[in-house]
């Protein structure tokens, strides 16, 4: 894999005579021991982990490290002028992507490059004034290791950052897999393999909500952070239509009166809560819901389905309620369009009220002496068949949800829930 590294800056050279340098390449290893053991000692993230042979592989890193800069100060101005600091430059860039794959943040690292410099310029600058080098190569010896120091933790920072977005992406595209398998009714076992590449923890329930694409983003915003959406190959949905959905986990009764109140506005429709892995079924409710347009008009509020089932119904069989709708009507057909309507209106809430004269005028706006008026035609229409449960019950499916009725006073043909 190819790497995104910090351009290194062009590399500085000291001349150290042959005996500092060999003096300080023959204190590597004890160098190497002492910087880890100080990390070990001083950066708690690292108390515990540096041991046995990752100890040793860490002190080897540190040795190449330190004698890369070695090479790197003793290089004369005549040498070739390229430089061993890609490798390690590499090496810290993949130590960041290792930290990144091991879930830590770079403070721990970032720390631990700390207290490396600080006890390599310890040593170090005791080698060399043992060496008799003057106090101005002294400092300048000092700046150059800094300066390598902030390179290499440059180079870790950037393979850190590019580990994060690349599983960033990884989990992202997991994730989106995750939910196009809910929704298609995947079989649990290659969900709950996909659910665990993607570092998604299963809930108990999905509850699925479906709402315009713009809506996504102020909802994502008051939800859970496990919450899955997606609005791209919707099962059962056009693009054009813009639709996108939200599956929110676990959401018993006190959470979803909760969840109701945060989608206001959003004009959201609303699922079941169904077991995670039969999240499909929430979804071809809500589905089914949108287009049954149920809720009221430029209602403020979401469409809970749980509060529809009724018309959700009545909605599976369009034609069918269409059907029953006429058969039921039928003795009211050879009325005037707008007293037939009338009628039906009046037959409609005699049948929920339960015959309730007075209840029947209160919802029909009439006194009840209109609604008496009004029986009698329907009984006359009907004869014994409003006594029969059977009629009742037909009448009682087929007017549930009466059409409006259309500018000529009469109800809409075929019009259904």
């Amino acid at each position: 894999m190819s790497v995104r590294l910090p351009e290194p800056d062009p590399p500085a050279r000291l001349n150290l005579d042959e005996q500092a340098a060999r003096m300080l390449r023959d204190r590597l290893p004890l160098l190497a021991e002492r910087t880890v053991t100080a990390i070990t000692a001083e950066v708690p993230s690292y108390s515990g982990t540096l041991t046995g042979q990752m100890r040793e592989k860490i002190e080897n890193a540190v040795q190449i490290a330190l004698g890369t800069f070695l090479n790197l100060m003793g290089r004369s101005q005549a040498s070739d002028p390229s430089t061993p600091l890609t490798p390690a430059l590499e090496a810290a860039y993949a130590l960041g992507s290792g930290e990144a794959r091991a879930g830590r943040s770079m403070d721990a690292l970032l720390a631990a490059y700390r207290v490396g410099a600080r006890v390599a310029w310890r040593e170090m600058s005791t080698t060399t004034v043992r060496g008799g080098l003057p106090a101005a190569t002294v400092a300048e010896f000092a700046e150059l290791l800094f300066a390598y120091i902030d390179e290499l933790s440059a180079a870790s920072v950037a393979g850190h950052a590019d580990e994060l977005a690349s599983e960033g992406r990884a989990r992202r595209r997991n994730l989106e897999r995750l939910t196009q398998l809910l929704l298609a009714g995947e079989a649990e076992e290659e969900l709950r393999g996909r659910a665990e590449r993607a570092d998604w923890p299963l809930p108990q329930t999905l509850t699925v909500v479906v709402l315009p694409r713009s809506g996504v983003r102020p909802a994502l915003a008051r939800l859970e952070p496990h919450a899955l959406d997606s609005a791209e190959d919707l099962p059962g949905v056009a693009a054009a239509e813009e639709l996108a959905v939200l599956l929110v986990p676990d959401m018993h009764a006190a959470r979803r009166a909760h969840l109701l109140r945060t989608l206001r506005g959003l004009r959201a429709v609303v699922g079941p809560a169904r077991p995670w892995h039969r999240a499909a079924s929430s979804y071809q409710r809500a589905v089914r819901a949108h287009r049954l347009g149920l809720g009221r008009p430029g209602d403020e509020e979401p469409v809970d389905t749980e509060r529809h089932l009724t018309g959700l119904l009545l909605g599976t069989d369009p034609e069918g309620l269409a059907d029953l709708r006429a058969q039921v009507l039928a003795p009211l057909a050879a009325l005037p369009p707008a007293t037939a309507h009338r009628l039906a209106e009046t037959l409609r809430c005699w049948v929920l009220h339960q015959g309730r004269r007075d209840h029947v005028a209160a919802a029909l706006f009439v006194h009840p002496q209109t609604v008496r008026y009004r029986m009698g035609q329907l009984r006359e229409l009907y004869g014994d068949r409003l006594d029969d449960p059977g009629t009742i019950l037909d009448l009682t499916v087929a007017l549930a949800f009466l059409p409006p009725s259309d500018p000529a006073g009469g109800p809409t043909p075929g019009g259904g829930a």
